[in-house]
């Protein structure tokens, strides 16, 4: 389901060229759970961005379907994301002035994939598989980290994406509200066959990934 072919990534600076990504090939079946680990700066959220069509590689190409995501107009490339990808990262970035239902509607509202009523009886039904049907109608502040971040899932899962990108979804966490985001997007992957690729640096939580690559440098290594 998706398919990278020598990814390169640089970026100019007043020191010179920096090589975030040097040649990178990766492969993950539909339905993986697969992990990427690695030091900070060793590449990891730069391949992210690549394969989530937020920044386009210096060279290589990024396959998901079947579709060359590098390859379609700015247009394409919006729609398919939106219709696609979802995407859980670190900083929850909802919307301060819009309640967690509009926050998880939007995606569908935006992409045009479902009308008002339908878009907001999936983000209602998405909500409580969440365990935050309780909480349709708080705002963003009114709720913990913890429940800001399955409102985040609830978004990602909106227009039902074949790949979900999680990026350091848990590293603000406490422990015990880790493992329950961690039990959530397992429930995803495993539930609905949504393929899974978690970027992050604790060795425990990609123990229970099916496929784990390690990059360091901006390489894959062994």
């Amino acid at each position: 389901m998706l398919s990278c072919r020598g990814l390169h990534k640089r970026y100019r600076t007043e020191r010179g060229e920096i090589e975030a990504l040097a040649g990178v090939d990766l492969d993950v079946a539909p339905g993986t759970f697969a992990a990427v680990i690695g030091r900070s700066g060793s590449g990891k959220s730069s391949l992210m961005a690549m394969i989530g069509g937020l920044s386009r590689p210096s060279d290589g190409t990024v396959g998901i379907d079947g579709t060359d995501l590098w390859g379609l107009s700015d247009d394409g490339l919006a729609e398919f994301r939106n219709r696609r990808i979802g995407f859980v990262f670190q900083f929850t970035s909802l919307l301060p002035t819009l309640r967690l239902v509009d926050n998880v509607a939007l995606p569908a509202l935006l992409g045009r994939r479902l009308g008002q009523r339908a878009a907001y009886e999936r983000a209602a039904v998405l909500l409580d598989r969440v365990g935050l049907a309780d909480y349709r109608a708080a705002y963003p502040a009114e709720v913990s980290a913890g429940e800001q971040r399955r409102a985040v899932i609830a978004r990602a899962l909106v227009n039902e994406p074949a790949l979900l990108l999680a990026d350091e979804p848990t590293a603000d966490l406490d422990e015990q509200t880790e493992i329950e985001i961690m039990d959530e997007l397992l429930a995803v992957n495993c539930e609905l066959g949504t393929t899974l690729l978690l970027v992050t640096h604790n060795l425990a939580l990609a123990e229970a990934a099916e496929q784990v690559v390690h990059i360091a440098g901006g390489r894959i290594v062994p």
